[in-house]
């Protein structure tokens, strides 16, 4: 870099901090993507503000998850116009906003703003000579059953990488269901006629020793459509990470993301590595963070997939909050056919983490009568209880049907 071309001043330094600050807030940014990023400044310049936001924005941003993130951080870290002058012994800025703008910031970025320490350290009451308190913890919470019950919504960035790392190891035990397959089993229920024949004339025909075969056993297919539309936005971050260990732990498991289209994300879900798979849907994905069209995105399943993934009795997990802009047309005769070919409709929306929850909107009301359950999703203790009912048999679809239908009344 020449003499003339090298950012003037500490611009330098503080886009380096400000990287810092990105990486610390959950953004995978190393040396590479900084030095990538003061290149990018170089080229545009710094006349205008804009082009030097979507000049650090092209470098430090690679999927849509991220945008909310470092725009935030930007304006946050930016913003004071002498802020270039305290930075040079500070390793991350010190910045003292009021509470109006604490609050508009999401949590992640407020930790990456505060200095090291001063976030995560409590405030230990102290008596006035000094002397050392001792704090009874017998009626505490620990960390990770805070963790376990905490929303998504309102995790922290290290909350966050916790959590996905918990996720990362769950399993799903889909109980197994009888197929139409079956197999030698001396406990069978059944006569196996040919092995009976094929053992006859080994021994010439004066013994038929008995053969018995039994039903073959299989998890059934799997199908997730995910709603990832602005309402849903945050949680659907989380629920990728679970569908990648759901598809990287067993066969026969279907992905769909929608908002305004239908999005098939099953191949990108099966790179072992969860930050490949997951940028790869970035780029697949058009309509993060938009509207919702569930009726119109259903159809486009089941005129297109259905018949592809539906058979040998799938279990469909609709993960939505039903909130749809269409004002959802269409939804219920889409609903009901999408019901009428798995063998268990499972939706879960977030919405019913609210303990004063009604099914009032015309989405919800035309989605509940089609459901064999409707559970919360918002933690990881609702995860885990997912992965328990999966694993125990399905209640009978009448009796299902019959309580949605009294509750949406």
């Amino acid at each position: 870099m020449t003499r003339e071309a090298r950012p003037e001043g500490l611009l330098a330094t503080n886009i380096l901090h400000f990287a810092r600050t990105l990486r610390a807030a959950g953004l995978p940014i190393g040396p590479g993507k900084v030095l990538e990023g003061l290149r990018a400044v170089r080229t545009v310049g710094l006349v205008n503000r804009e082009d030097f936001y979507w000049a650090l924005h092209s470098v430090f941003v690679n999927r849509r998850d991220q945008r909310e993130i470092f725009d935030q951080a930007f304006h946050v870290f930016w913003r004071n116009p002498k802020l270039l002058e305290r930075m040079m012994s500070l390793i991350l800025p010190t910045l003292r906003v009021d509470q109006g703008a604490q609050d508009e910031m999401s949590r992640r970025v407020a930790e990456a703003m505060a200095p090291a320490g001063q976030a995560a350290a409590p405030d230990l009451p102290e008596s006035e000579e000094g002397e050392e308190v001792e704090l009874d913890a017998a009626l505490t919470w620990s960390k990770q059953e805070v963790l376990q019950t905490r929303d998504f919504e309102k995790m922290s960035a290290d909350e966050v990488r916790e959590a996905r790392e918990q996720i990362r190891r769950m399993r799903l035990p889909i109980m197994d269901v009888p197929t139409r397959r079956s197999r030698p089993d001396p406990a069978g229920a059944r006569a196996d006629m040919r092995a009976m024949l094929r053992a006859a004339l080994r021994t010439g025909g004066g013994i038929i020793p008995l053969r018995r075969r039994s039903a073959r056993r299989r998890h059934p297919p799997l199908v997730i459509l995910c709603d990832i539309s602005g309402s849903m936005d945050r949680y659907a971050r989380m629920f990728l990470h679970f569908m990648h260990a759901v598809t990287n732990d067993r066969d026969r498991v279907h992905t769909f993301l929608f908002g305004t289209r239908l999005t098939n994300i099953t191949r990108y879900l099966r790179y072992k590595d969860v930050d490949v798979a997951l940028e790869k849907v970035s780029k697949a994905v058009e309509d993060w963070s938009g509207g919702t069209r569930i009726g119109q995105c259903l159809r486009s399943f089941n005129q297109d997939w259905s018949r592809r993934v539906l058979g040998q009795g799938a279990v469909i997990l609709l993960i939505t909050d039903g909130l749809d802009r269409d004002a959802a047309e269409g939804l219920g005769a889409e609903m009901e056919r999408l019901h009428k070919s798995c063998r268990r409709l499972i939706w879960l929306n977030p919405l019913l983490r609210y303990e004063g929850f009604e099914p009032k909107s015309l989405g919800i009301r035309a989605i509940l009568p089609h459901v064999d359950e409707f559970r919360p999703v918002h933690n990881l203790d609702s995860l885990r209880a997912l992965t328990e009912v999966l694993s125990r048999p399905a209640p009978r679809r009448m009796e299902s049907m019959a309580h949605w239908r009294e509750n949406a009344a």
